[in-house]
């Protein structure tokens, strides 16, 4: 594979917000060692760490060594920026099982092949800090940095302006994260950190701590903040986050989650997670545009993005999912056979009991005892919004009977709320 001019490649991609000065020229000058952190606060990245990944997957494809730090030891403490409050602290067993699960995700998108100059790496902070006492880190670390200076991000002043205020623990963690990156310059000749633009203080610190207390030179860049166009936060749904375990958040949601992005957000989102050449997506971009109907942008970003993290045949199983449930008349629901109907993936399932049905059951108290709505006036809002299906076939009666009639071979019905979400109710008993 030819490798690529990293700033380059990253700056049509949109994805440079901030950049030291001379990171460029030592990108150019030979392979660099460059890192990015991830928080171990789950068992699962979410899509949100989808960016750090793909900033360390471009750094090595441009020929640099990639190190993945995961925080255990940060993962102690919790990084304050730009949160509104202290994170919950995790215990020791926690946290491994977190750390064992994020590692044996990372090895799914970067080249660990230990036979490559450019092989990537797993690195935890624990490692180095276990063995560090806090007299020793106050004495060797903390007199190089001056609270002035910590006082000075953006990220402290937000929280000293609020109501809850900053613990010393949280006040300390720049101190700690900048000393990750003088110990992986010094150990392990790391001299570049990326991130997301939220962790420009941070990496910053660590910069001046190589200047200060090694008197080296360190660089770093990072990429903006995703927001979507619409302002909400990016990576959230109806449900919550938007996992990388396949048990967290099947392929089939995964790649609904993209295959709905709006226009503007898709043209945006493409060019970033995904790996795509630019004149590629220039001519995906146009012709979307020539028939937006089609949503061919937002098919290929949801295709990329669920065959990057998933592999191809999950890929496949959310497309089969979403033609069985979103197809047109190539095959009704009817047509669909108990095995079709038992494996389409990634949809919520529910049981009823088969004497609900003898005598016909009302639609609204069917989906509220099966938990698909929490209440039987959401329900009705529901119906009356015109955002309940049963079997394909829109229910605009609050007060319509549901019988054995309406079963798909005798045991299920298909149940669509709104727009995206599906649920099968099995008959039992």
């Amino acid at each position: 594979m030819e490798k690529i001019d990293l700033i380059q490649e990253l700056t049509w991609r949109g994805m440079i917000q901030d950049i030291i000065p001379g990171t460029e020229e030592q990108l150019k000058k030979e392979m660099t060692t460059g890192y990015v952190g991830f928080d171990p606060t789950a068992d699962s990245l979410h899509i949100g760490s989808l960016i750090p990944i793909i900033l360390l997957k471009h750094l090595q494809r441009a020929g640099h060594k990639p190190l993945a730090l995961i925080g255990g030891a940060t993962g102690m403490v919790g990084d304050p920026s730009f949160k509104s409050e202290e994170r919950h602290m995790l215990d020791e067993a926690t946290l491994n099982t977190n750390l064992a699960s994020i590692r044996k995700q990372l090895e799914q998108f970067l080249d660990f092949n230990p036979s490559l100059p450019n092989a990537a790496e797993i690195v935890n902070n624990y490692d180095w800090f276990k063995g560090i006492s806090f007299l020793d880190f106050i004495r060797d670390v903390g007199k190089h940095i001056t609270v002035n200076y910590m006082m000075q991000k953006d990220s402290v002043k937000k929280r000293l302006e609020g109501q809850s205020g900053m613990s010393f623990t949280e006040f300390s963690y720049q101190l700690i994260q900048g000393y990750d990156f003088y110990w992986l310059y010094n150990q392990r000749n790391c001299k570049l950190q990326m991130g997301g633009s939220d962790q420009w203080g941070n990496i910053v610190t660590g910069t001046e701590l190589v200047r200060r207390k090694a008197g080296g030179s360190a660089f770093a860049l990072t990429c903006p903040l995703l927001k979507k166009a619409d302002g909400g936060k990016f990576g959230k749904t109806e449900t919550g986050n938007v996992w990388l375990d396949a048990n967290r958040t099947t392929p089939y949601q995964f790649y609904q989650f993209w295959l709905n992005a709006s226009d503007t957000d898709a043209e945006s989102w493409i060019k970033i997670f995904t790996f795509l050449p630019e004149a590629e997506i220039h001519t995906i971009i146009e012709q979307h545009r020539a028939q937006e109907s089609l949503r061919l942008l937002q098919k290929k970003l949801a295709e990329e993005v669920t065959r990057f993290v998933h592999g191809e045949e999950a890929l496949q199983q959310a497309l089969a999912t979403t033609q069985q449930l979103f197809g047109k008349a190539d095959k009704p629901v009817h047509e669909l056979s108990e095995d079709d109907l038992r494996s389409i993936e990634g949809i919520m399932h529910a049981a009823f009991p088969a004497g609900g049905l003898q005598q016909g059951v009302d639609i609204i108290s069917l989906v509220a005892d099966t938990g698909i709505f929490p209440s039987r006036g959401e329900a009705r809002k529901m119906i009356q919004n015109g955002g309940l299906s049963i079997n394909r076939n829109k229910i605009q009666d609050p007060q319509l009977l549901i019988d054995s009639s309406w079963l798909l071979h005798e045991k299920f019905l298909l149940v669509q709320k709104g727009k995206k979400q599906f649920f099968l109710i099995e008959i039992q008993g």
